[in-house]
């Protein structure tokens, strides 16, 4: 893994805001317009489903894994996100390899969330005014996170809305200028040129298949 995002992953995993990016529930389609409403909803559905089951968490942490497949995953444009971390990649990538790629890059997602999960506990999420989102098919919407005793951590959301549902989703997350995707791009770039786009399919399998192990994360 590479120094890029292993450092993001610390900033990130420190404050356990790592599946802000993404989660919706329970929204009107009004809201579901409106990056900025979806953000706020995302930080009050998620930490109170995380507080809720914290006694489930403990006792079997791959319950983590399944708090994200039911509140967040829905939710993230995964798709695009691995299309984006292919990059260049993309058209030397077998096509009947693609699925698979999609596929295990999803968990991947789950698994990294999951870990960043296991720190959560006394943030506060403050963002950024969005002044207009009408036109828009794609915006960052910046905010700060902040924890008593912590240093103030800069984020930034990607979002893109849907061409079908005019619905907004996130791809990406940019802790303190490092961007999560480009981190991973990086990171894969070489091993598909060396290795072949199998290599990484395999290394994200080995990682999803895992047990979940957050002893070492919880605060």
């Amino acid at each position: 893994m590479s120094t890029t995002f292993l450092k993001t992953i610390k900033i990130i995993s420190q404050s356990g805001l790592l599946i802000l990016a993404s989660v919706l529930t329970s929204s009107s389609h009004a809201e579901l317009l409106n990056p900025q409403v979806l953000l706020q909803q995302v930080t009050n559905a998620t930490f109170q489903r995380i507080e809720l089951d914290q006694q489930s968490i403990q006792s079997n942490p791959n319950h983590l894994r399944e708090i994200i497949e039911q509140e967040l995953m829905p939710h993230v444009d995964h798709r695009f996100a691995a299309f984006k971390v292919l990059g260049s990649q993309f058209r030397s990538v077998p096509k009947d390899k693609i699925p698979e790629f999609v596929s295990e890059f999803k968990q991947y997602l789950v698994s990294n969330f999951a870990v960043a999960l296991a720190s959560y506990g006394g943030q506060e999420l403050l963002f950024e005014p969005v002044k207009d989102t009408e036109n828009q098919t794609s915006m960052s919407i910046k905010a700060l996170i902040r924890q008593a005793g912590r240093p103030d951590i800069n984020i930034s959301f990607k979002l893109r809305k849907s061409n079908k549902t005019q619905e907004w989703k996130t791809y990406d997350l940019v802790a303190e200028g490092i961007s999560l995707l480009s981190s991973k791009r990086s990171e894969f770039e070489s091993m598909i040129r060396q290795q072949g786009i199998q290599a990484v399919i395999d290394v994200m399998k080995n990682k999803n298949n895992k047990p979940l192990n957050i002893a070492s994360n919880v605060n």
